[in-house]
């Protein structure tokens, strides 16, 4: 219940942010590698909303995969980021941003800060918090939280394909 509540807010927040005026969308297929107190492999998709390229938001699920225990689990995962370069006038345009976010699964839930290079590749770390004493196959899923995450726009596969 708590989980759902905190998602439904987090929702809310962000999609109220694009009611103030016209945003493009991008659809985005994710892979990368998340350690929770266990290495899992992830693998999933956002939507990146963009009015210019200062402030970025992306909204995303995903599954997170991976061994517990010598058990196979999974895990399904949401997540919200911000995305920040304000920085005006340079060569290389926007090629890093400052990352905000969080994200959740139905045993933790994990603020996070970190890099992003082109909103393509990000770097992240925080702190999960569990939700309960809910674990994964006996194993507890708290502490320190590191991602790495591919991000791949479906129009670069698109035109990748033709």
């Amino acid at each position: 219940m708590n989980v759902r509540f905190a998602i439904i807010i987090l929702l809310v927040f962000f999609l109220s942010t694009f009611a103030r005026a016209q945003y493009t969308m991008h659809k985005m297929i994710t892979v990368g590698y998340t350690y929770q107190n266990q290495s899992f492999g992830e693998v999933g998709g956002k939507l990146l909303f963009l009015k210019n390229d200062d402030v970025i938001y992306r909204l995303g699920g995903s599954a997170l995969m991976g061994s517990a225990n010598s058990k196979f689990a999974i895990m399904p995962k949401l997540q919200a980021d911000i995305l920040l370069n304000f920085q005006k006038n340079v060569d290389f345009y926007h090629s890093y941003y400052f990352l905000a976010g969080a994200e959740g699964t139905n045993k933790y839930i994990a603020p996070k800060i970190g890099v992003s290079l082109f909103g393509i590749l990000d770097l992240t770390g925080g702190y999960a918090f569990p939700i309960g004493n809910s674990g994964i196959n006996g194993k507890e899923l708290k502490g320190l939280n590191v991602n790495f995450t591919l991000n791949i726009p479906t129009v670069f596969i698109h035109d990748m394909l033709k």
